[in-house]
């Protein structure tokens, strides 16, 4: 019998275990500290600062299963997902590294002990593969993996790969040496007595796949593209799970394999179509079989993006995941019939899937479930509208070709792939202007690109030392050395960042901010700008290098700045017990931004806080700010003793073996946090809630002030109390008085517009007995007194309702601002195709304006009143 997904993962991890590895967690598929990346695109990412060497390695050997996401930048295979049969957004990368211990004898050995004594593979269907060499990198062929496989595999099977299959390297710089793949040959008997398989290695076919990658970390690529011998040599192994489980369980597709048939299964039962794994692109059937799977592939990505505390928005990280949720429900919507909200009904049977293995899903599953359905609702919406968008384009454009501008809004404003409005187009008999489409799309990449673009030298080492010291939770300043510096560029300015062998400046994590500061040292000061981590390293940002870079320096934080920003990461912690205890235990920190000014604190929760609530929270935080309790700071705690302790932590942050509690009193606030924090709650003065707003589906936001802020604040809002008063002449009930003042300017209100409503019923008659009728048309051209375009837009109503064959032109001026109003009666839009949008358009014109609206009724707006008259005179013109 065939083992599970389940089983096969398990027997990888024991198997690595019983060789002496680490069995370490995955890590979060969002990444926090790394501006290279937006997700975990592959195995290696969490352990970039230890191939780096900017971080101590703990354990020599380390194995795990790896949530990964690729669907942006250098790996994008979004595009491929649910056309063909082994490509993912979301995927398990199964993987075991070596930091210095074992490299390539043993990484070999072991690869094909796992695959064919464990696992059983058939290794006559097995491939391998090395690096042939390169002559103008200067790189021999790795005849050490060659020789090391001639011992397991006949030559006939090994085979000899180019730089672009058997060189692996993280990107344009950094860690990289060649690699040696391993491929399956899933292929009949019969098609495997036909062709060899060796001929079909790397060359895309569907049944010869690539399942297991080690990849042997001998060199570093600089900036120059040089290469540079690393210290220590590494493995660094990536297999695909859903790729390895597909050929033990014997399946053609992943998608046929107990990793997606559950979803798969329940998506054809929804929609009463059955699934067609064979279909192929002249089938009928091709593109229902396409939506299963890219709706069963796509839930992965969208569920275990948001466990990990990426919701979907607009901008960066949030617009792919919301990239990728509409695709789905476009599939959803196209091709099964989906027109209400159906994706999130997946996340339940996911999470039952994953439980035991990434419990983040089960355990924040109707959080998860509700984030989709608010997503699929909105996107709904906007499907609708660019629907009703492209049908208007069509009755107000003639040709035979739609326009690539058209085509390329509604992919980048209403999420519509190009193929939709292409098959949109079709049932029309029209085409699409491709050429146009990708124009504006490459236009879209190049401005992607320069806005994110960062160009970085080579780190140019200074003093020798790897590890840096972080001092700043006890000292605010400390005397420091370079280790060493680079230059950046970014949106086109220079800056350096410096790495410190000491450090007092908090690094940005977490929500709080990095520190500014100065160092000092031969009697110059360097601006420090800003503190960031990248893989785990702390680099301070400067304009500027010291003169003397092999100085010692007095590195000194802003203490002003670092003690308001405090004051905010504290009352975040006494923010957030004090939600939990007023909403309830769902409540759950899903983002903050903490600085010197201000605190901001997403959470989940699915209602708007109420007036009362937040009195109650707000209430809650100032009796534990006045009660001045003390920091109970715990370092180095071993994190399973820290979750016992009942400590909250945080969904989609990695943590360490060891951790940092903060405790703000046993009883109510007690966070794992690397942050700064103050020395009792007293330092906070007074916590002021400033607003609370919805961010995106299930997540409110609090913004609240502290200490100076909010003492300015309360200093404001009684200057402008006082100010209100005054003005009222001083009473004694300010609400009551201003309540009538309402009330008086309401019944003005109601009077004005009785006034207007009669004056348009006058102007209404009167418009009527000079209407001059051309060709059976009612025409009526004026210019009118009246205050506003809704009074405007009132009369031409009116002036419909009374006069038939109507076509209608309205002027007026208000405040020195010219408008035109044009309205036609329906029949005259069929029968003489007139159309007010145009027509207004033209008109606007003498009045130096645009506008438009419906083919019925349309209005314009302009610069010159002085044309007015020439506008109304040239109305007539569209009747000759």
């Amino acid at each position: 019998m065939n083992k599970t997904a389940k089983e096969i993962r398990q027997a990888f991890l024991d198997f690595f275990a019983s060789k002496g590895h680490q069995i370490v967690p995955s890590a979060p598929i969002v990444v926090k500290n790394d501006p290279t990346l937006m997700f975990t695109n592959a195995g290696m990412n969490q352990f970039k600062d230890l191939f780096l060497g900017e971080a101590p390695i703990k354990y020599p050997r380390v194995a795990d299963t790896q949530r990964c996401l690729r669907v942006s930048g250098k790996h994008n295979d979004l595009e491929e997902v649910g056309i063909d049969t082994y490509h993912h957004t979301m995927f398990e990368m199964l993987g075991n590294w070596s930091f210095g211990d074992y490299f390539k004898k043993e990484a070999i050995e072991w690869s094909w002990e796992l695959l064919t004594d464990v696992l059983k593979l058939d290794k006559e269907r097995l491939y391998v593969s090395v690096f042939e060499g390169d002559e103008k990198e200067g790189l021999p062929m790795d005849t050490e993996a060659y020789n090391y496989w001639k011992a397991l595999v006949p030559e006939s099977r090994i085979l000899k790969g180019s730089k672009k299959d058997n060189f692996w390297e993280m990107g344009d710089t950094g860690p990289c040496g060649p690699c040696s793949e391993i491929h399956f040959d899933n292929r009949t008997d019969e098609e495997r007595a036909k062709v060899d398989g060796a001929s079909l290695v790397n060359a895309d076919d569907p049944q010869v796949i690539e399942i297991w990658n080690n990849v042997f970390m001998e060199f570093n690529r600089l900036k120059d593209g040089s290469l540079k011998k690393l210290p220590a040599q590494h493995v660094d192994t990536g297999m695909g799970f859903e790729r390895l489980v597909r050929v033990i369980q014997a399946k053609t597709s992943n998608y046929d394999t107990d990793v997606f048939i559950p979803l798969i299964d329940f998506i054809a039962k929804s929609s009463a179509v059955n699934y067609n794994s064979n279909a192929t692109p002249t089938d009928s059937d091709w593109g229902q079989a396409v939506a299963m799977r890219v709706m069963a592939d796509h839930i992965r990505a969208i569920s275990f993006a948001i466990a990990d505390g990426q919701l979907p928005s607009n901008n960066k990280a949030g617009y792919v995941i919301r990239r990728i949720l509409r695709r789905a429900v476009r599939y959803a919507y196209q091709y099964l019939g989906f027109k209400e909200p159906f994706l999130n009904k997946l996340v339940p049977i996911l999470a039952a899937q994953f439980k035991g293995v990434f419990d983040e899903l089960i355990t924040q599953q109707d959080f998860v479930q509700k984030v989709i359905l608010e997503e699929e609702n909105s996107f709904l919406r906007t499907l609708e509208n660019g629907i009703n968008r492209f049908e208007k384009y069509i009755s107000e454009n003639k040709g035979e070709k739609i326009n690539g501008a058209f085509a390329f809004e509604l992919y980048d404003t209403y999420g519509f792939p190009i193929d939709l409005t292409e098959l949109m187009a079709r049932e029309k008999g029209l085409s699409v202007d491709m050429d146009g489409f990708n124009a504006e799309l490459q236009k879209q990449k190049e401005r992607s690109r320069a806005a994110t673009a960062i160009d970085a030298g080579d780190w140019v080492v200074v003093n020798d030392g790897e590890e840096v010291d972080f001092v700043g939770y006890d000292a605010t300043e400390a005397k420091s050395r370079i280790l060493k510096y680079r230059q950046v560029k970014a949106k086109g300015v220079e800056q350096y960042q410096l790495v410190l062998d000491v450090t007092p400046f908090y690094a940005e994590s977490g929500g709080q901010v990095g520190d500014r500061g100065i160092l000092t040292g031969d009697g110059e000061e360097v601006i420090i700008n800003d503190t960031k981590k990248e893989n785990g390293l702390i680099i301070h940002f400067t304009d500027q290098l010291p003169k003397n870079l092999e100085s010692e320096f007095l590195a000194r934080v802003d203490l002003h700045s670092r003690t308001l920003t405090e004051n905010n990461h504290s009352a975040t912690h006494l923010l957030h017990a004090a939600l939990k205890s007023v909403l309830g235990e769902h409540v759950n920190q899903k983002g903050s931004l903490v600085n010197e000014d201000v605190l901001r604190f997403d959470f989940s929760h699915f209602a708007k806080v109420t007036e009362e609530e937040l009195s109650k929270i707000e209430a809650i935080v100032n009796q534990k700010v006045r009660a001045n309790i003390p920091l109970k700071e715990e370092r180095n705690v071993p994190y399973q003793k820290a979750l016992d302790s009942g400590v909250t932590a945080l969904f989609g942050e990695k943590y360490g073996d060891y951790v940092r509690v903060i405790t703000f009193d046993d009883h109510y606030s007690k966070e794992l946090c690397g942050g700064t924090h103050v020395k009792a709650t007293g330092q906070i003065g007074f916590f002021k809630i400033v607003s609370e707003s919805a961010v995106a589906a299930g997540v409110r936001r609090i913004e609240a002030i502290t200490a100076d802020k909010a003492e300015e604040y309360i200093v404001a809002q009684t200057r402008l109390l006082g100010t209100v008063k005054e003005l009222l002449k001083n009473p004694k009930d300010v609400t009551r008085s201003l309540e009538t003042l309402l009330e008086e300017n309401n019944k003005l209100k109601k009077e004005i517009e009785k006034t207007i409503l009669e004056r348009a019923a006058a102007l209404k008659d009167r418009l009527k007995e000079n209407a001059k009728i051309i060709d059976g048309v009612r025409f009526i051209a004026a210019e009118v007194n009246l205050p506003n375009t809704d009074a405007i837009k009132n009369l031409a109503y009116q002036v419909k309702d009374i006069v038939d064959n109507l076509f209608l032109v309205l002027a007026s001026n208000i405040d020195g601002k010219p408008n035109l109003t044009v309205m036609i009666s329906e029949n005259l839009v069929q029968e003489k195709g007139l159309n007010a949008g145009t027509i207004v358009r033209e008109l606007a014109k003498e009045i130096q304006g645009g506008g438009g609206g419906q083919p019925f009724f349309a209005t314009a707006g302009g610069k010159n009143p002085e044309g007015i008259a020439s506008a109304l005179a040239k109305a007539e013109s569209f009747l000759k």
